[in-house]
């Protein structure tokens, strides 16, 4: 029997994430083996909707014997094709249910290096992040289940939770967080191991709302690219490039990353931050607020919008809150501060906003709670 909560989710990314209208033409990509079980109804909702589906499935190990062998060559062609399509989409929802996170792993710096140069960035930061209605979610498999350690039947349940809350609801909620951002200048951040401060003045707050990642719940702008002076330490688990790394620690001079080290491979980590000269400076600031993920599973969709989080990205910026930072790279790092995870601060121009993740701030408390969001 078929379980209803795919086909509100399909309506969900269809209807409301990407908004497709008679005529447009959708790319509904998918990765897994279990992923063209959601792309089907996703497919059918499109149709419904009048839109014309294209579907396109990435299987993983057929493109990690691609990355690993493939000249410069080959990589330009390779993204040459897939910007082509690309720029004749009017949508872009991506399924992406990879059996083995670690996939890349052992890929060489330089393969991955052409792949994000000649691949990632040009199709998918330049072209469908900046030119398409686009969404991106996971797909709850087997291999999810086993990063977040627990069955794959609670994963699910867990899954559904999250992903199918009211995001209209939500969206309403973020409005004062929002207001609130737009008039402030200095942001300070504090935690165990980190204290930092920084500027956004003047450059835009967004809502993330269920219109580009399922699931969603995050406020975000970027820092004033120079502003950031002090150290933070990420307390969340990040799996980044087929490698999983822990307790990254960063400290920031002016802007830039000029000491950084981890629990893991730190020669790998360091040579991330040299892939570009934009790589070592911060392209986003972000609030995490989903009322129902609460813990890190290892999945930087999921874990960056942990209620009582923040995030700071190395790399590029967002358009919709540019700080003029240009990178091949775009890394979700998360700090959770709420009272399990070591606690914290988050202050506007002085003023106390969130205390051991939940919001103190007369203009937020209430509509931004756990309660109000569920």
């Amino acid at each position: 029997m078929k379980d209803p909560r795919w086909t509100k989710l399909a309506d969900t990314l269809v209807n409301y994430s990407v908004e497709v209208k008679p005529g447009d033409k959708v790319l509904v990509e998918s990765k897994g083996d279990d992923s063209p079980d959601l792309s089907k109804e996703i497919i059918a909702a499109v149709a419904q909707a009048g839109g014309i589906p294209f579907w396109y499935h990435n299987e993983e190990e057929i493109e990690r014997r691609f990355v690993m062998s493939a000249s410069e060559e080959q990589f330009k062609a390779f993204g040459k094709m897939h910007l082509k399509l690309m720029k004749d989409m009017d949508c872009y929802i991506s399924v992406r249910g990879a059996n083995n996170a670690y996939t890349l792993a052992d890929a060489p710096d330089a393969q991955r290096n052409m792949y994000k140069k000649h691949f990632y960035k040009p199709v998918h930061l330049e072209q469908r992040v900046k030119r398409t209605r686009w969404v991106v979610m996971r797909y709850p498999n087997h291999a999810m289940a086993q990063l977040a350690e627990t069955s794959r039947d609670a994963f699910e349940d867990f899954y559904f939770s999250v992903c199918n809350v009211d995001y209209r609801k939500m969206s309403k909620a973020m409005d004062p967080l929002v207001k609130l951002m737009k008039r402030t200048d200095r942001v300070r951040l504090v935690a165990p191991g980190t204290d930092l401060t920084f500027s956004i003045k003047d450059i835009p707050p967004v809502k993330c709302d269920g219109h580009r990642n399922i699931p969603d719940g995050e406020v975000y702008t970027a820092p004033v690219r120079n502003s950031i002076n002090g150290e933070i330490t990420y307390n969340t688990p990040s799996m980044y490039e087929s490698t999983l790394f822990d307790n990254i620690r960063f400290v920031f001079k002016n802007g830039k990353i000029v000491e950084a080290e981890c629990g893991g491979d730190n020669d790998l980590l360091k040579r991330i931050l040299d892939t570009d000269p934009g790589a070592r400076y911060i392209g986003e600031f972000a609030i995490g607020i989903n009322p129902n993920i609460n813990v890190p599973m290892k999945d930087t969709l999921f874990d960056e919008k942990i209620f009582g989080s923040i995030h700071l990205t190395p790399g590029q910026c967002y358009d919709e809150a540019p700080n003029g930072n240009k990178s091949a790279i775009h890394w979700d790092l998360v700090l959770i501060q709420t009272k399990e995870y070591g606690g914290g601060e988050l202050y506007f121009d002085d003023t106390l906003i969130r205390k051991d993740g939940v919001f103190v701030h007369p203009d937020l408390k209430g509509p931004l709670s756990r309660k109000a969001l569920r």
